[in-house]
Order: structure tokens, then C-alpha cells, then sequence
């Protein structure tokens, strides 16, 4: 039931008050029940909480929402609702029951207003009920009605037989998926079998090739190893700038001074306790000047250095260098590579008119030291008794040699000194206080003895706090035997080595040395010794 305008209450004083809604004091319609157990009209109470949430009944103040609204269940206040007197305000029947009221108004009330029965056809006249029967007397549709019916017969015949069509195609539609996918497993199958066999077959050849390429790949790795033996022999030592030196070389037994030699001092043509040298390709002459705390250059057959590093007494400023032991080229930025030891730092120093230097590794008790043909640096750590690798911007390093403390075992240094590195990036290190010269192969954990080992002293099989060192192509080492003023020659696996130079007795004559310690070779083979006590560089000159 829902609100109608079209009836009135004949008897609204006789109506029981519980049939009324507090809200439009009218009988309910369309009765709402609320959680708390109050009736409104439908319509009312959606409308009153439109604009409040609590509800409406008097002394009742409990939160409602809309949602919480649920409809009346058929029962005695549906049926007494149903069963209210009403009058009919279009055609004044009475009584109705207010029950009945719908069917009354669309089926006998002849003041209500209804259709033409052929609206349907496309009459557009409305009327009054009882006006409804002169229409149809004169309506065209009316006249019409039968044909009309007769054409919505067949197309409602030719609809049932559309369903039916598209029913059949839609079933046929099925059937032809299903074959479809059944003919698609199929070709799926098959398709996987041909890709499993496809498979197998490339892995069958993909096996032959691999077998094919590691055969060529064993012989091209042969043939690498053949041509680094080859280049090998031919490239010279990194520290050395050899070329070639041949077992059984001699070098004149009578040195020519080509640096200092006028007395220990710090005038151009003197030396001053010198230490660590190189030699470039030009035959000029780097030498580490200890006392005088800078580095100084002889050009070829000069008379007097230049000083090219340092130079500006003992300190720890950058333009400074304090009891320095080594120096090295830098090709690649061409500069020297310090060991500047009291100030406990590593330095590069500009070769074009270098004025300070720049400290590159700090903390470490350094001495010799060298570089690999990769640009790594390896530095002798005096203080820990070990050797350093440290590759290019790291300030930390990782250890190649030692570093198990001070002792004689084969995984120990002490006191060691200067050092050489290889092209297989083997460390030969000058292990001064155990009077020997060690081997430590990349990645081992101790070295093995190649020269000395025996105590100190004077025998061909014993070293005397050695210092400077070089290795040439066939692992000959050439060892500055300090303490016996000699340098000697160890070929690869000799019990004993040779004296090639000095062994004298100590003294200033050109075939004596005093103290010597740096040692390097130039590119034709000569040999350049520092002669510590002897303030001067010594060249000897190979036959």
C-alpha cells in the first residue's frame, strides 16, 4: 500500500491510536519498524532522517540511521490497517476497505482516469472510466485492434522462433569450442613433443660445440701461455729496465762515480748517506739523498745533481720529505713515489717542476718499495715486518708477505728492507735482520728462500743484512749484500751465489764498496750501486 490522495477515512475517530504515525497523524502506510521499537510510515521516517539521526517518538531519543529500518511483518496490525473504512473521493463509493482501495481504483472506479485499451497501437486518448466505451466506438485503433492483434501474434511468433534460432546457434557455438579446444590440445601436444625433440637436438649439437670449443679454447690457452713465456723473456723486470742479461754476464770489476763521490754534504756534487735509486731509459740516475732528506737527479755523465724532491730540510711539510729510503717512476703520471719513512707517509711528487708533494698512504713504517706493471703499489712495512699491495686510490692495502710477526719462519719477515715484484706479480723482499732474500708467490701464506738463509756472514751461501734487490727474466736475483760490501748473483735454485761486484774488503777504491744498498740495472744491462758509506753512486759497466 502506498500513500493515495484518491480516498478518505470515514471513521478516523473510531481508528485505534496505535494505526497512527506520530510523525503524519495519519493511519500508517507502508508501516517501518525501528530498533527501539517504533512504527512510522515508511515514507515519513526516510524523510525525518534526512535531516536528523535520532528517533522521533516522543521520550525516545535513541540514534537511528536508515539502514537500521526494517519493514513490518504481516500480522493483526497489517490486516486491521488493510481493513480501514475509506471513501473514494473520484467516484464517492463507500465503504472500501482501505485494502482494497488499488483494485478499486484500477479496476471499478469510473471516475479514475485509464488509457485506451489500444494505447498499446499507439492511441493516445485518456479518460475517465465510464467515458472509455463512447471512445472505443469511434477509436481507429479500436476498429484496427484485430489486425493489430493479428501482426503482435506473428511477431511474437517470429520472436519464439529467433530464441529458438539463437538457442540452437548458441549450442552449436558450445559444440564448436569444444572441438576446438579439443583440436587445440591435440595441436598443443604435438607442438610440445616437436619442442621437446627440438630441444634435444640442440642440446645434442649445443654439446658437440661446447666439446669442439673447449678443445679449441684448451689450445688457444696454450698458445697464450707459449707467447707470455715468450713475452716474458723478452719484457724487462719492472724496477730493472733490462732487456736481456745472459747467466754467465760480467760487468767490469772497476766502478765509474756518476753521482756524488766529494764527500758526505749537501752541495749539487754530493751525497749525503744515500739509499734507494732508479734509473730511467736516458740512464739518468734518481737517488734517494737519506741526510740531506731529498731526492736527487744525474743526468748522464753530469758532474752534479739537481734536486727534484724535497730538498728543503727535514719536516713533515708537503714541500718537505724526513729520512726518505726509496723512490720510483711513475710513467703513467709521471711523477715520483716516495717512501718518505720518519714522517711515516707515502708521497707522489711532480716530476715538471714539482715543488711539494702529495701524501697518498699514511701511518706505515715504510722502506722499499716498487710498482706492478697494473699500477698497483707495493710498500715493505719495517715496523709490522711485512709487504703491502695497494691497489689504485686504496689507502688501506692487503698483505703479501709476513705480517705474522717478527721471526725466521717461512711466513715471517724481519727487518726486511728493499723489494722486487715480477711479471707473475711474485714479491722478492730483502729479509735484512734473517740475512736472507724471500719469494713469496702471489696468494701464498709463506715464502720460500732464495738467497742467503744461512746466517749471517761471509760464505757464498750467506748474506749479510742484505738490502737492495732485482730479479731479471730467469729468476736470477741480484742482492745488495750490505754488510759484506759486495753484490751478488743467485741463479734460480742455488744453494750458493757469486760475487759479481766488490767483495773487496771494505774501502773507497773503484772496485770497493762500503755499505751498498740501492741496486738497479740500466736497459743495456749496466749496473748502478749506491755505495751508502761511500757518499756515491757507482756504475759498472757490463762486458
Amino acid at each position: 500500500m502506498t500513500f493515495n490522495n484518491n480516498y478518505e477515512y470515514t471513521e478516523k475517530d473510531r481508528i485505534d491510536p496505535l494505526l497512527i504515525c506520530e510523525l503524519c497523524k495519519d493511519p500508517f502506510i507502508d508501516p517501518f519498524v525501528t530498533p527501539c521499537i517504533h512504527t512510522f510510515c515508511r515514507q515519513c521516517i526516510e524523510q525525518y532522517l534526512e535531516s536528523d539521526s535520532s528517533c522521533p517518538s516522543k521520550w525516545c531519543n535513541q540514534s537511528l540511521r536508515t539502514e537500521d529500518l526494517k519493514p513490518h511483518e504481516p500480522g493483526i496490525v497489517v490486516s486491521m490497517l488493510n481493513r480501514l473504512h475509506v471513501k473514494c473521493k473520484l467516484c464517492e463509493e463507500a465503504p472500501l476497505y482501505r485494502g482494497d482501495f488499488d483494485e478499486h481504483i484500477n479496476k471499478d472506479c469510473t471516475k479514475a482516469e485509464v488509457k485506451c485499451t489500444t494505447s498499446k497501437f499507439g492511441c493516445t486518448w485518456s479518460g475517465e472510466r465510464d467515458q472509455l466505451n463512447n471512445h472505443l466506438k469511434v477509436c481507429v485503433y479500436q476498429q484496427l485492434s484485430s489486425t493489430f492483434d493479428s501482426l503482435f501474434d506473428k511477431i511474437e511468433s517470429q520472436n519464439s522462433y529467433i530464441k529458438q534460432l539463437e538457442d540452437q546457434l548458441e549450442k552449436q557455438w558450445i559444440e564448436f569450442e569444444e572441438r576446438t579446444d579439443q583440436q587445440k590440445a591435440g595441436l598443443e601436444g604435438k607442438i610440445v613433443q616437436l619442442k621437446t625433440e627440438l630441444d634435444e637436438r640442440i642440446d645434442q649439437q649445443k654439446t658437440i660445440l661446447e666439446g669442439r670449443m673447449d678443445k679449441q679454447k684448451t689450445g688457444l690457452e696454450e698458445e697464450i701461455k707459449k707467447l707470455k713465456n715468450k713475452i716474458k723473456c723478452l719484457l724487462p723486470p719492472i724496477r730493472a729496465n733490462l732487456t736481456d742479461i745472459q747467466p754467465n754476464a760480467k760487468w767490469k770489476q772497476n766502478g765509474l762515480t756518476v753521482a756524488g763521490g766529494c764527500g758526505q754534504a749537501n752541495r749539487s756534487n754530493q751525497l749525503a748517506g744515500p739509499h734507494g735509486l732508479c734509473v730511467d731509459d736516458n740512464q739518468t740516475i734518481y737517488v734517494v739523498d737519506n741526510y740531506n732528506h731529498r731526492i736527487m737527479e744525474w743526468k748522464c755523465c753530469g758532474t752534479n745533481g739537481k734536486v727534484v724532491a724535497g730538498g728543503n730540510g727535514y719536516g713533515n711539510g708537503a714541500h718537505q720529505l724526513n729520512g726518505p729510503q726509496d723512490v720510483i717512476i711513475d710513467k703513467e703520471q709521471d711523477s715520483f713515489i716516495i717512501t718518505d719513512t720518519v714522517n711515516r707517509r707515502i708521497v707522489r711528487w711532480p716530476r715538471r717542476k714539482g715543488t711539494r708533494g702529495e701524501t697518498i698512504i699514511s701511518n706505515v713504517s715504510c722502506w722499499g718499495l716498487t710498482m706492478d706493471e697494473n699500477g698497483f703499489l707495493y710498500v715493505v712495512d719495517n715496523g709490522k715486518n711485512e709487504v703491502r699491495r695497494y691497489q689504485i686510490g686504496d689507502v688501506k692495502g692487503t698483505v703479501v708477505a709476513g705480517s705474522n710477526g717478527k721471526g725466521n719462519r717461512l711466513d715471517q719477515l724481519s727487518g726486511p728492507s728493499y723489494l722486487f715484484v715480477d711479471r707473475d706479480h711474485s714479491v722478492y723482499v730483502s729479509d735484512s735482520s734473517n740475512h736472507r732474500v724471500m719469494k713469496w708467490e702471489e696468494g701464498t701464506k709463506e715464502g720460500i728462500i732464495v738467497a742467503g738463509g744461512q746466517g749471517e756472514g761471509n760464505s757464498l751461501t750467506q748474506l749479510l743484512y742484505p738490502q737492495g734487490v732485482v730479479v731479471d727474466q730467469l729468476d736470477t736475483v741480484y742482492v745488495a749484500d750490505f754488510g759484506n760490501h759486495r753484490i751478488m748473483r743467485w741463479p734460480k735454485g742455488a744453494t750458493q751465489g757469486t760475487v759479481i761486484i766488490g767483495g773487496n774488503n771494505e774501502g773507497a777504491q773503484s772496485n770497493q764498496l762500503a755499505g751498498p744498498v740501492g741496486l738497479s740495472f740500466d736497459r743495456h744491462g749496466n749496473l748502478y750501486v749506491v755505495d751508502n758509506r761511500n757518499d756515491r753512486v757507482q756504475k759498472f759497466n757490463i762486458e
